[in-house]
């Protein structure tokens, strides 16, 4: 049978898709027929000039960059036209779309579109699995994925491919005859069964990604999937909970390294990759001898590649092996800097001592870091979000990105900010790096956006600018010129372009 796969997705978000990759993989094994629509390369529906990774780079969050090579497959056609065009071509016997939350709205308009041809149409990702009430309600959307969706998916075109029921697929919701059959979730995956990522089903451009002020031929590898903390704005906690209580199966787990060697294998030898991210949220949650293990494996590929990770699992001996082995950058998960709020509030435990000695390593053994920090928690203040700036300012990262908190469903911060009306219920949370949706009295939108495109500033320069930078917070055109000013003062001296110095290959 013929399957449609769609990533609703905006320009700037250059990450590839795993879940699409792989899915095309498995069904193409299985004997189907796969086209993909990803919305990455045309023009914003919403706002056609928005772009994420050169906001970022505006907002002095990452380091300036020559987008051409991301460019080569941009579209300039209107996105729902060439959806439309796409599916009419294509004549899918099956539309199957991955989408994250921020997203879905995009995923929605184009669903609308092809609602009329009546093509089954499931929907799967995280969302999906939180919000599977929410979007089972749609008139656009016939079955939802609520969990992982490899075996799910992979049962559906089995049977739909025969003509045989598919209504009792576990973690498929199904509307049948004006009901909806809710099947329990199934079982987490085996990780290491699935196949390599199937990335020819991506334009040439997709294969690219910004870091360091660098483009690199850059391929998502999955080490782990998902965390062992329980991190109040992150919903894997919630979906392990979900799977321990509804399948008596453990969602935290990592893939054998002999498996992983032979993707590398493949990466390297058919599609000529130039650096790797590890698809893990913790990647030193490996235990010392699990680490040892890989470092002996990488260590014949030296490949480079990034990787993120949290301050308490960081030590100098596994940063500077793996900087040995080929890890030319980090990401360090930071996320607020008062101690009391983010033990009370976010549930992480760890001291500032012990992040700022952490990160202190890093420098040491050479490696740039960039730090994640987040803004407008609920309950928090503009007073608290200076603890957060004045923690980066102890910190000598190569970059540090300020985002805005969003209240994704899935996360026992969604909870807190509906009970307090912060927002109300059922709204679609946005990308993190769009402005706050929470309406605090204590810590209003416009006052977070404002701190929010000058953290970097305050974090940089020193504190008798502070006054000067305070007016930059404004979001007005007086705000706004004061802010280009000390923002391209800050990107000149602290942000130089990635070719203006070396990066270690």
């Amino acid at each position: 049978m013929k399957i449609l796969l769609i990533y609703p997705n905006i320009r700037g978000m250059n990450m590839l898709p795993t879940a699409i990759a792989l899915f095309s993989s498995m069904l193409k094994e299985q004997g189907h027929t796969v086209s993909l629509f990803d919305s990455t390369d045309y023009p914003n529906i919403e706002d056609d000039e928005f772009n994420s990774d050169k906001l970022k780079e505006k907002n002095l969050n990452a380091r300036p960059f020559d987008d051409t090579l991301l460019k080569m497959t941009f579209k300039d056609e209107d996105l729902l036209d060439s959806y439309k065009k796409h599916v009419e071509a294509f004549s899918p016997d099956l539309i199957a779309m991955s989408t994250t939350e921020d997203m879905y709205p995009i995923g929605i308009r184009l669903l609308e579109i092809s609602a009329p041809y009546k093509i089954p149409t499931l929907v799967g990702g995280v969302f999906a699995t939180f919000a599977s009430e929410l979007v089972i309600n749609r008139p656009e959307v016939d079955m939802v994925c609520v969990g992982e969706g490899e075996h799910v998916l992979s049962e559906l075109c089995f049977r739909m491919d025969r003509g045989m029921p598919y209504d009792d697929i576990p973690g498929l919701w199904v509307k049948k005859k004006g009901e909806i059959r809710r099947n329990p979730m199934g079982q987490a995956v085996d990780m290491n069964e699935n196949p390599v990522l199937d990335l020819s089903i991506f334009p040439e451009g997709r294969l690219y990604r910004p870091m360091q002020g660098k483009v690199w031929r850059m391929f998502p590898l999955e080490t782990h999937r998902g965390c062992p903390y329980q991190c109040t704005y992150c919903n894997s906690p919630q979906q392990a909970l979900k799977y321990r209580e509804e399948t008596g199966s453990r969602f935290f787990r990592k893939k054998r390294l002999d498996k992983v060697r032979n993707e590398i294998i493949f990466f390297r030898d058919k599609h000529n990759v130039e650096a790797f991210y590890f698809l893990a949220d913790t990647f030193l949650a490996y235990s010392e001898a699990e680490f040892d293990a890989f470092i002996e494996m990488y260590s014949e590929f030296k490949i480079p590649f990034w990787c993120q990770t949290r301050p308490e699992t960081i030590t100098y001996k596994r940063v500077k092996k793996l900087s040995e082995v080929g890890m030319f950058r980090m990401a360090v998960g930071i996320e607020h800097g008062n101690e009391e709020f983010r033990k009370r509030v976010i549930h992480r435990s760890v001291k500032n001592e012990t992040i700022i000695k952490a990160l202190a390593t890093v420098n040491d053994v050479g490696v740039p870091f960039s730090v994640n920090n987040i803004l407008g928690f609920p309950f928090e203040t503009r007073e608290l979000a200076f603890d957060t700036i004045e923690l980066n300012r102890h910190i000598n990262s190569d970059s540090m990105n300020a985002y805005s908190f969003s209240p994704f469903h899935g996360t026992p911060l969604r909870k807190i900010a509906e009970q307090q009306g912060y927002i109300e219920p059922g709204t679609i949370a946005r990308s993190v790096t769009r402005p706050t949706m929470l309406n605090m009295p204590q810590f209003p939108p416009q006052q977070i956006e404002g701190v929010r495109r000058c953290f970097v500033i305050y974090a940089k320069l020193p504190k008798s600018r502070w006054p000067e930078i305070e007016k930059a917070e404004k979001l007005t055109p007086e705000g706004d010129a004061i802010w280009e000013k000390l923002r391209d003062e800050v990107a000149e001296k602290y942000m130089p372009h990635g070719d203006e110095e070396k990066i270690t290959e």
